[in-house]
């Protein structure tokens, strides 16, 4: 069975939700849609206070080149538009709605008619898509149609599709692939002819064997797509370790995928190019897991953008009693601890963890013992050892020399460092510092 060479971790799965099927979630009576929901630039307003909006109706327009449209979950009445505070206790540009009813725009396809057929040149998709505010729903929240203008001479030859969630307790793409498979088969069609390839793999960990099988008979009916099964083996799911598992061909430090002839798209991110463009259904919504070793009901939930986290975390039971706690927006290795359980969901918005304080408790830091671990363990091939230490010292030059923008904050080197060193969180500073400093170069230039 297929892996990626590079280091990796081993993590128990703990997927404690698999077997849950997906949920909807009920309408708040107020929500809060965030206006920077992906990379980029943050979308522009299209409306006012006092508007009355429909669901499915453009609310905020991206206006840059990396950016993406916003729409609205919800009909109702704009209450404002203002400051929000987000999960980190940060401010955020926000359109707030007073939810009233659930009046959708009449373009909208809202039966369950599966439609096979499309007529749409690469041109048209690519519009249709941008104008959908499709973005990654793997967790990096890039503007698709961004991904899918491929500029000469770059040429892609296979479209993969990540179906991996490496990521331990998470399983919405899971249920997704199990409850939707033949939309997504549709929009993986979709997406090749987007990028004008006749090739897809569909890269599913073992852990899945009841996704491997049922992708695997309805891949039959759709001459082009395959499915791939891949060895247990964190972070599989990041695009260059997904492209090595897959085809074998390794992206250069810097480079992108196209580089390589591959463009990666995620599972979710299928489903919702198969809604925009056979359904005419922006990305108003998403499924996420809320999951955790003390949760009462793990589940799966299909959520629309804006819905007060606390609602969804009251839906799988509540927080815990008994003991402390931390929570995580997203999973164990990637996911960040957040504080404000009254903020919104939104696009970027994949998982929420509740993890007991026995396995989120950081053990005492020693010193570094030069065991080497860490090196082994970055799926990169970089040296976290010596990028965590040119972070403390503020050597941004040498972490650049040494590649720190290569790095995906996968947290192997954390997790397997036996002196419980905060590599990752110094490396992340770096990194962040190092970007700066690379941005601010080129716009000089």
């Amino acid at each position: 069975m297929k892996t990626f060479k590079i280091g990796g971790v081993h993590p128990n799965d703990s997927k404690l939700s698999a077997s849950q099927p997906i949920e909807v979630m009920g309408l708040p009576a107020k929500a809060v849609i965030p206006l920077s929901q992906h990379i980029g630039a943050p979308a522009t307003p299209v409306v006012e206070k006092g508007a009355h909006v429909v669901v499915g109706q453009l609310i905020a327009q991206g206006t840059g080149f990396m950016s993406a449209n916003i729409h609205s979950p919800y009909s109702g009445t704009i209450e404002k538009i203002d400051n929000a505070v987000d999960a980190w206790g940060m401010p955020c540009k926000s359109i707030f709605i007073n939810v009233e009813g659930d009046e959708w725009d009449e373009s909208i396809d809202r039966t369950d008619t599966l439609v096979r057929a499309f007529s749409y040149t690469p041109e048209e998709i690519v519009k249709k898509i941008s104008d959908a505010g499709i973005v990654g729903l793997g967790g990096a929240c890039f503007p698709t149609h961004v991904k899918l203008s491929i500029k000469a001479p770059a040429k892609a030859d296979v479209l993969i599709i990540n179906g991996v969630e490496c990521e331990p307790y998470l399983t919405c793409d899971h249920r997704l692939m199990m409850e939707h498979g033949e939309e997504l088969m549709i929009g993986i069609k979709i997406l090749m002819k987007a990028i004008n390839v006749d090739r897809a793999i569909i890269g599913i960990e073992c852990n899945k064997p009841d996704v491997i099988k049922h992708l695997t008979d309805l891949s039959i009916k759709h001459f082009g797509i395959e499915v791939c099964p891949l060895k247990m083996h964190y972070p599989q799911g990041g695009e260059k370790q997904l492209i090595d598992a897959c085809i074998g061909r390794q992206v250069p430090s810097g480079a992108l995928p196209i580089s390589v002839g591959a463009v990666v798209d995620n599972v979710a991110t299928c489903f919702a190019v198969y809604e925009a463009v056979q359904k005419n259904k922006p990305l108003i919504d998403r499924v996420v897991t809320i999951t955790g070793d003390k949760m009462s009901h793990p589940c799966n939930l299909k959520v629309r953008f804006g819905t007060p986290l606390k609602d969804l975390i009251d839906k799988a039971g509540g927080l815990p009693t008994e003991g402390e706690y931390k929570m995580i927006a997203g999973g164990p290795m990637m996911g960040r601890s957040f504080c404000n359980i009254d903020s919104p969901s939104s696009k970027r918005t994949s998982g929420i963890l509740i993890l007991p304080e026995s396995k989120a408790r950081r053990n005492e830091e020693e010193n570094c013992i030069r065991c080497g671990k860490c090196i082994d363990a970055c799926p990169m091939g970089l040296e976290p050892y010596l990028l965590s230490r040119l972070s403390e010292v503020k050597n941004w030059d040498l972490m650049e020399e040494h590649n720190v923008m290569d790095c995906i904050e996968c947290g192997c080197c954390l997790y397997t460092c036996p002196a419980n060193r905060p590599l990752l969180d110094y490396i992340r500073m770096g990194k962040q510092t190092v970007g700066g400093i690379i941005r601010a170069r080129a716009q000089k230039k």
